[in-house]
């Protein structure tokens, strides 16, 4: 470019030194030097995004919103930035969860080197959910779906920044154990055997020996989540029979949004019930299967996204 030997380069609308993409997110490197990053990140609506604190951390982190608005909650607090806001942490000691009310743009700026790391983060992910479509035959949003739904309950329900940051992982990783059910048992068209039963409820936890595998700390937040999202609230559930208070509270979120998409989702051995039979069996579970605050915050949001 005409400025290069004068030490200044120019990127041109849309280029960058490296990017990322997922199904709510890009990402991209604009520029980095001596640990410096700037990260331009368009959020999706209704996506979510989350920075927190990590072991050796000791950095600024500053955000500037370009365009559109979005919500950001530290602990139980909430704010809503638009166009022209900005935050900044010296370092951060806290999770942080931003939540797009629009489409929003926004650089992201660290003083110690992410991107790599976060790019690792978005493909392992990325990868995990897509074994567990081309295993168990969802489509390509399932994950998707589950995330945006629990996180909605989690919303109404006021958990804190750190909750929602284990329930955004955890509800977009609750079923990769299923990754080491055998296929003959997890597309089975007829009822299982007590046998091959005992081996499907182990997917919870192979779930957590996969994640635990990856070695990313920030991945381990969804490990509780992924183990315990069939336990239900009456102890009914597996693969421990937790009840009530021993059921983390993303678990117990988990369970009603997934049974309710699993009930409503077309599947290669049976048709998907209709929303209103799956929200009446959903009703029916209350106080039994199901957390009775979860359901009550369930149904306030479902109608929104159907």
């Amino acid at each position: 470019m005409f400025f290069e030997n004068q030490g200044i380069t120019v990127q041109k609308r849309g280029q960058a030194i490296e990017k990322i993409n997922s199904n709510s997110l890009e990402l991209s490197l604009k520029a980095s030097f001596d640990g410096t990053e700037v990260i331009h990140h368009h959020l999706k609506a209704e996506a979510q995004w989350v920075i927190g604190p990590a072991d050796g951390w000791n950095a600024l982190e500053f955000i500037y919103i370009l365009s559109g608005s979005m919500t950001c909650q530290l602990s139980d607090q909430k704010i809503t930035l638009f166009s022209g806001d900005s935050l900044q942490a010296i370092p951060i000691k806290q999770d942080c969860f931003f939540y797009a009310n629009t489409d929003t743009s926004f650089l992201y700026i660290t003083s110690q080197p992410v991107f790599h790391h976060y790019s690792g983060i978005m493909q392992t992910m990325k990868e995990l959910a897509i074994s567990v479509e081309e295993k168990d035959g969802y489509t390509a949003d399932h994950c998707f779906r589950i995330m945006e739904l629990s996180v909605a309950v989690g919303e109404v329900l006021n958990l804190t920044s750190h909750e929602l940051y284990q329930l955004n992982l955890g509800s977009f990783l609750h079923d990769i154990g299923k990754v080491k059910v055998p296929d003959h048992i997890l597309n089975k068209p007829g009822k299982l055997t007590d046998e091959e039963m005992a081996i499907m409820k182990q997917h919870p936890v192979y779930g957590r020996e996969i994640i635990e595998e990856t070695n990313f700390p920030n991945l381990l937040e969804a490990v509780t989540i992924v183990e315990q999202h069939h336990e239900r609230y009456d102890g009914s559930g597996y693969p421990f029979g937790l009840k009530h208070d021993e059921i983390s509270i993303g678990a117990l979120i988990v369970a009603v949004v997934d049974t309710y998409d699993a009930m409503t989702t077309d599947r290669i051995y049976r048709k998907g019930l209709t929303k209103e039979v799956a929200l009446s069996e959903i009703i029916n579970g209350k106080s039994t299967s199901f957390h009775p605050d979860v359901v009550d915050a369930f149904l306030k949001i479902i109608h929104t996204f159907d």
